[in-house]
């Protein structure tokens, strides 16, 4: 099964082979939970008795209290109704503290294993998937079965449990009027029938709608400033209110299905009482059953279209939990891209990085070919070329976030296939041109380099690139709270925290988007301090965006239309007078102009 957030409700349906597999994963996946499952299923049943034998004590009281006037009888059943009933109750509330809390412990569970599962796979997924469905993933359809595992499950069980027990009963207490029941349930499995497929296909819509939304909603979140700088916030709110009104209209669908099908059972639950009431009573003057047991069947008679309605109410939950966790696992099924092969080794410490003969596409379409590089440990190459040329794509191939159609790329001549994913993170680390930070301290940020690193480690790792003392002159030092995406800081101190992560890391082969290209000049000039002392020494890869860069680099590979079609230091390049030479022409006068 793949995961694909663009598939309409219709698609989605569950069908009854589907819904068997999701059984039999969910059985699978609550194993660990067995022992306390079957105990509450136990004490349902045990309830559930309680509840059938209710009627059977107003049938005795009825029988023999009222009608031969036995107040012995009469006291003694009453007494028996009361503990009967404070019993249900008791065993009830304590079914539903233990299902509830094997549920949330799932949830808990479920949560963890899905967003494991999401930090693991490729770029190339979150490149063709939008975050707002995921975030529906992890929030609306774990919510669906959260509602479920609260209340749903244990009144489901208890609501089978109760409608089988009381068909057994009133067919025990009197197979003549248990006929004239009968007469009933040709049109309630045809209406159950009915109300089952319409409320299928409406949940299911229900949760699309719900993906969508939230989707809108994470993008017009996410580009605020750019829909306040354009004032498009009309745009966007239409945009939201549009998607919105498709949730509403999806949900006022279930609402009418839902209100006729009740309706229709509550009224075949009126004309089966009055079915009872009238038949019973020529019954009991014929001397075929007794008043206690025409009562009896009037409170069973509750007792099996009452569940029914509850199962229609549950079933809901059941579909829209369903959905909701087929979806989970069709995203636990989604393969990682980039996964380690049987065998992986550990990597050497250092060593030359080989691209021999690489090819790779995103789509069907090649955006590199043939690409063949060599880097000495401890060099420095620039990558240049035009937007689109393939550079930003070769660097990815280097770090491994994708894996090439053709060729190979090899780390001290072991491919990086064959490595694995621990080592490889370890040996080479990529800066991206924006220094993303984390919810938390500047401590905590820089610590995603290497998390299990001392308070002394982080601090040295800043030290190193001669920024410890900037952080520590804040009020909070290294204790300040960076916020969201790191909006407390400035650019430069952001990509700064970056470097350090980095630092930390201590990688054999550094990987950079340009980190200074978009900086302010108050702070470029520490960035490329801090840039200078994390490279020294390291294997170095910069997708250089201002050929300045390039100038500075041991070796420049100009990359254009997927190939790589020059190699050579800054000054051979330039003598050289080809490709190379005429992008620096071109970016040394447009910077005179400025």
């Amino acid at each position: 099964m793949s995961f694909s957030g663009a598939r309409s409700a219709t698609e989605e349906t569950l069908d009854r082979e589907q819904a068997k597999q999701v059984l039999r994963r969910l059985g699978t996946m609550l194993r660990p939970y067995r022992r306390p499952i079957a105990g509450a299923v136990a004490v349902l049943a045990v309830q559930t008795g309680c509840l059938l034998a209710g009627p059977l004590l107003v049938r005795r009281g009825i029988d023999q209290g009222i009608r031969v006037r036995d107040t012995g009888a009469l006291n003694q059943t009453v007494l028996l109704y009361v503990l009967v009933v404070l019993l249900a109750f008791v065993l009830g509330r304590f079914a539903i503290v233990v299902v509830a809390r094997v549920g949330e412990q799932f949830l808990r569970d479920l949560r963890v294993r899905v967003f494991d599962h999401l930090t693991r796979l490729g770029l190339d997924f979150f490149e063709r998937e939008k975050t707002g469905r995921l975030v529906a993933r992890m929030t609306s359809d774990v919510d669906a079965m959260q509602e479920l595992v609260q209340m749903g499950l244990t009144a489901l069980v208890q609501n089978v449990l109760l409608f089988v027990g009381a068909l057994t009963a009133i067919l025990l207490l009197s197979w003549e009027l248990a006929l004239c029941i009968l007469v009933l349930v040709p049109p309630l499995m045809l209406g159950t029938r009915w109300f089952r497929r319409r409320a299928n296909r409406a949940y299911l819509e229900v949760r699309e709608r719900i993906g969508l939304n939230l989707a809108t909603l994470q993008e017009g979140l996410a580009g605020v400033r750019v829909v306040q700088a354009y004032g498009q916030e009309a745009a966007f709110s239409g945009r939201f209110e549009e998607t919105n009104e498709a949730l509403h209209t999806a949900n006022r669908a279930t609402s009418r299905i839902t209100v006729r099908y009740f309706v229709f059972v509550e009224y075949l639950g009126v004309v089966g009482v009055a079915v009872i009431v009238g038949v019973g009573g020529w019954f009991t003057e014929q001397g075929i059953v007794t008043v206690g047991t025409v009562a009896a069947f009037v409170l069973y008679l509750n007792s099996l279209f009452e569940p029914v309605q509850q199962l229609g109410q549950i079933y809901n939950t059941v579909q829209s939990a369903g959905a909701a966790l087929n979806k989970l696992f069709g995203l636990l099924d989604t393969r990682p891209s980039i996964a380690a092969s049987p065998g992986a080794v550990e990597l050497p410490p250092s060593g030359a990085v080989t691209v021999d003969g690489v090819s790779f596409g995103y789509g069907r379409d090649l955006v590199l070919r043939d690409v063949d590089l060599e880097l000495a440990a401890g060099e420095r190459l620039a990558l240049v070329g035009p937007t689109g040329a393939g550079k930003s794509t070769l660097a990815k191939l280097i770090a491994r976030f994708y894996d090439p159609r053709s060729g190979s790329i090899a780390f001290a001549g072991v491919d990086l296939r064959d490595a694995t994913l621990e080592a490889l993170r370890r040996r080479v680390v990529v800066v991206p041109q924006e220094g993303y930070l984390f919810h938390g301290t500047i401590r905590d940020n820089v610590r995603v380099g290497r998390p299990e690193a001392t308070d002394a480690e982080v601090e040295e790792a800043l030290a190193r690139l001669g920024v410890f003392e900037r952080f520590v002159a804040l009020p909070e030092g290294l204790a300040t709270e960076v916020r969201e995406r790191g909006s407390r800081l400035s650019a430069g101190e952001r990509q700064l925290v970056s470097l350090a992560r980095a630092a930390l890391a201590d990688p054999a082969v550094l990987i950079l988007d340009e980190a200074t290209s978009n900086l302010d000049p108050g702070t470029e000039q520490a960035v490329e301090l801090a840039l200078e002392r994390l490279t020294a020494h390291r294997t170095v890869v910069v997708v250089a965006h201002r050929l300045s860069t390039a100038a500075r680099a041991d070796r420049v590979a100009v990359v254009d239309a997927g190939r790589l079609l020059e190699l050579g230091t800054h000054a051979e390049l330039v003598r050289r007078e080809g490709r190379y030479a005429a992008l620096f022409a071109a970016w040394s006068s447009s910077t005179v102009r400025t």
